[in-house]
């Protein structure tokens, strides 16, 4: 099953409970544009590389649309769709004023180098600038793009339409960037575990937590875990994993990764495969990596109590039905991973008002609106008796029809 062909699933299982007509499902899942683009950049040697980039825009009826950036040897328009719906649901989850976009480039930067990339990238807006903005469509970072991007980005931007930082986010904090951006996606993954655990009469300090990815979202999820007091038993990333049933040392682990850039070698713990990870016997497991880890073939090896989807797309519907079946709690991406974009918004903020805030207020804010869109998610689940995936859909896709209807074609 394709990532969009998931996507529709879901969406479809809470239509459904909803009574959506025909015409409103396909008026509610027909994205409002797709792009791709060739891009041509010379190489270093000289040499003419094509590659291809995408931006699908799915949906404005809540607001600009909003969505992150992904450099990918795998990203296709499949997968782009897909996450671009789940931006619409997701935005709409927690109640921020935007609609759902998403867009990549076909490329391995592994085998760029920084002039390579800087040029790819600015080629790139060269694309598509008249078709993003910040009343339209605003980009972020995601996987292998990061603040020094969205400074090409903006950069490159302006010189079509004059300065306007606010065309995209994550920046770097000194080129209007927002405090607290970086850790944003991590921190609203623990933000929402934190919010489980609680409902649940569980206290974080006797929690053990088992996290797939080390990157971004990953290491800022494993260091609030850790401070939170939660034992951190094993972590895995592209390289290979660790595990110690003492808990991890977060802090050594870190340092250990940013000086040999994986966590191949660490000797705090044994090795671990990432099979073996996804298998262990944990309380919360935290996928914060690829998509589609969490399938037919593996579900039923899960001893988890509690999954919460760090990353977009972990688990594929075959998965979640073995889940619900066994009573495995799963917190759904559109939830779980909103705190990324949910800053986002911040900096859009305080780029429109030209007003900087202090990192405090960013987490203080952070911190309240995953909090209460996990309690009303959770409302809805225990008010139509439903898992927490289908609950987060049916607030998401209801106020985006509702939006779409009462703004009119």
């Amino acid at each position: 099953m394709s990532s969009y062909e998931s996507t529709v699933r879901y969406f479809d299982q809470a239509a459904g409970m909803m009574g959506l007509s025909a015409n409103m499902r396909k008026l509610l899942l027909t994205p409002l544009r797709e792009l791709k683009v060739q891009i041509a950049v010379e190489r270093d040697n000289g040499e003419i590389a094509t590659y291809i980039g995408y931006r699908v825009q799915h949906d404005n009826a809540r607001g600009p649309m909003k969505g992150g950036l992904r450099y990918h040897p795998e990203v296709n328009a499949d997968e782009v769709l897909a996450l671009a719906s789940l931006m619409t649901w997701k935005t709409a989850v927690v109640n921020i004023p935007y609609g759902g976009a998403k867009g990549g480039i076909a490329v391995n930067t592994k085998d760029l180098s920084q002039g390579e990339l800087e040029r790819l990238t600015r080629k790139f807006v060269d694309q598509i600038h008249d078709v993003i903005g910040p009343d339209t469509d605003i980009p972020a970072p995601d996987m292998a793009t990061n603040a020094q991007v969205m400074a090409w980005i903006m950069n490159q931007y302006g010189k079509y339409h004059g300065f306007n930082p606010a065309v995209v986010t994550g920046k770097p904090v000194e080129l209007h960037g927002s405090e607290g951006r970086e850790e944003a996606t991590g921190r609203g993954v623990v933000t929402v575990t934190c919010a489980l655990l609680e409902k649940l009469k569980r206290k974080v300090n006797h929690t053990t937590v088992a996290l797939q990815g080390f990157g971004n979202v990953g290491s800022f999820a494993a260091t609030f875990l850790h401070e939170r007091g939660a034992k951190v038993l094993g972590v895995t990333d592209a390289s290979g994993g660790v595990w110690n049933p003492e808990g991890l040392d977060i802090p050594a682990l870190l340092q250990f990764t940013k000086e040999r850039g994986s966590i191949k070698g660490f000797s705090g713990g044994d090795a671990l495969s990432n099979e073996e990870l996804l298998a262990s016997d944990v309380d919360v497991l935290i996928p914060a990596a690829l998509g589609n880890v969490l399938d037919a073939h593996n579900a039923e090896n899960v001893r988890a109590k509690f999954i919460v989807e760090a990353a977009n797309n972990p688990t594929q519907p075959e998965a979640d039905d073995v889940f619900h079946r066994r009573g495995i709690t799963v917190v759904p991406d559109i939830l779980a991973n909103a705190g990324g974009v949910t800053v986002s918004y911040f900096e859009w903020v305080q780029n429109r008002q030209h007003f900087k805030w202090e990192l405090a207020r960013v987490r203080t804010e952070l911190d309240r609106i995953m909090t209460e869109s996990f309690d009303r998610v959770w409302e809805i689940a225990e008010s139509r008796k439903v898992p927490l995936r289908v609950a987060a859909y049916l607030l998401g896709i209801g106020r985006v029809g509702r939006a779409t209807v009462l703004g009119g074609l």
